[in-house]
């Protein structure tokens, strides 16, 4: 009997790889059914997801504990379904809306905020990825509220506060440690629910509603598109692949069955123009003139292009503003001016709107680039092996899972002295402007061979699975 309903609206990236790790774990997974939607889209999964799924959602009156993410509206769903309202529900912020940093002249969305404090107040138990997290939301909650016009609720973070906690965010140190000291991954298997079309990300646009234990064999045949026999119950469903209008078919032992076609490539986080081109493209022998911008500056991870007397920079962020890849690749175009020798990997997430200055910056550094845009996670791992150091410059991170899984990895990290990095770093890993980045990139340079990449190794223990197992199944299998 199932007594964990575990509910994820955007499940993709670290959302979808704790996901991952909780229904595949011996005591959790037995118990647990899963109801995930897609990646993509994000502001509407928190705008209008909760309506969605209050409709597919099994009625059972065996679950005890609801397990979401921030990114559902709890409330919403609670209201709507009030045979949920009775569970123990816990909610688990990756991140928090109220001090998402907003660009220049655009106004904050209230409403995404709004969201997180009213599930809050629904949840009974408030569980966030960092210290500065947890504090960030909660000291927020007064100064956002005051955006309201008048007949402002008062007193809600003393309600609040009482239910919180910080769990980090666990990393599957069997796939994130460096395990080979080469150019190549040999014996992982990814474990990611995302795969890669000519290194742009796609997902699988399905729903997925697992109401039976899956082994880890069939976990993995599902995360890659392959229908599983749905052997440990009456109740299935035909889950059909049209990313407008995903639809689901009872039946009696039917099985879980999943019509893969061209339709399921059609969601991407690029537009439909580019999907076109993308596809010719993945179909055809040898890349057309006249595929895309993107495509052609896409490069897919090669060792043997590697300069291993060279100093070796990966950035593995999404391509989005709030991790200001400007400061970035201003650091990099200093270092190139005084004709300092490096590489360089780019090999963060890419969606629909790109900031111009990756197009700027892969045509001016050149042959520098040794990989650019998403890449598979076989290549995504090796791509670490072979780094020295592992560069943020964000203004928005709660966690920072690709920099602890290339610290796990032996990547030197260099972070900006700020956010969540102070709590998890040592200062001789922080910086705390732009010209001390540079400093620290140019005597890396000059020196490869000083870089320590064994410096954070122990601090990257406390955020294992092996160490945070015990600490997620108390959390998710008490049911009070």
């Amino acid at each position: 009997m199932k007594e964990v309903l575990i509910i994820e609206p955007f499940c993709g990236g670290s959302h979808g790889q704790l996901i991952q790790l909780l229904s595949t774990d011996e005591e959790i997974g037995p118990k647990c059914d899963k109801v995930c939607l897609p990646a993509k889209k994000w502001q509407w999964r928190a705008r209008t997801s909760s309506l969605y799924l209050s409709q597919v959602i099994p009625y059972s009156n065996t679950f005890k504990v609801l397990f979401a993410s921030s990114v559902l509206n709890l409330a919403e769903l609670v209201a709507l379904r009030q045979d949920l309202s009775g569970l123990k529900k816990i909610l688990y912020f990756h991140e928090n809306q109220l001090v998402y940093p907003v660009r220049k002249h655009q106004e904050r969305d209230f409403q995404y905020g709004y969201n997180q404090i009213l599930s809050s107040l629904v949840a009974d138990v408030l569980v966030f990825n960092s210290i500065f997290n947890m504090e960030s939301f909660l000291s927020s909650i007064p100064s956002f509220l005051k955006l309201i016009p008048d007949h402002r609720p008062k007193n809600l973070v003393s309600q609040i506060r009482p239910k919180c906690q910080v769990l980090y965010f666990p990393i599957d140190m069997k796939v994130a440690c460096k395990i080979s000291k080469g150019n190549s991954v040999e014996g992982i298997q990814s474990n990611s629910i995302n795969s890669t079309v000519h290194g742009i990300k796609r997902e699988q646009p399905i729903v997925e509603l697992d109401f039976a234990h899956e082994t880890d064999s069939e976990a993995h045949l599902n995360n890659l598109g392959y229908g599983v026999d749905d052997r440990n119950t009456d109740l299935s469903f035909e889950i059909k692949c049209n990313p407008d209008d995903v639809s689901y078919q009872s039946s009696k032992n039917s099985g879980c069955q999943k019509d893969i076609s061209k339709d399921m490539y059609q969601e991407q986080h690029v537009g439909d123009d580019v999907y076109h081109q993308m596809f010719a493209f993945q179909h055809s022998s040898s890349a057309p003139e006249s595929s895309s911008t993107f495509d052609k500056m896409f490069l897919k991870w090669d060792p043997r292009a590697l300069n291993d007397r060279s100093l070796h920079i990966v950035w593995p962020h999404r391509w989005e503003h709030d991790k200001d890849p400007d400061s970035f690749f201003s650091a990099l175009f200093q270092l190139q001016q005084e004709n300092l020798s490096f590489n360089v990997s780019v090999i963060g997430e890419t969606f629909s709107a790109v900031p111009e200055i990756f197009k700027t910056a892969r045509l001016r550094l050149g042959d520098k680039v040794k990989a650019w845009g998403f890449q598979s996670r076989e290549d995504f791992l090796a791509i670490l092996d072979a780094a020295h150091v592992v560069v943020s410059t964000a203004i928005h991170e709660f966690c920072g899972v690709s920099m602890l899984e290339a610290v796990a990895r032996n990547c030197y990290p260099l972070c900006p002295y700020r956010l969540v990095y102070p709590e998890i770093y040592p200062k001789e890993c922080l910086y705390s402007t732009p010209s001390q980045l540079v400093k620290r990139l140019k005597r890396f340079c000059q020196r490869p061979q000083s870089v320590n990449t064994s410096l954070c190794k122990d601090l990257i223990e406390q955020f294992s699975w092996d160490q945070l197992r015990e600490q997620y199944r108390t959390l998710i299998l008490t049911k009070t």
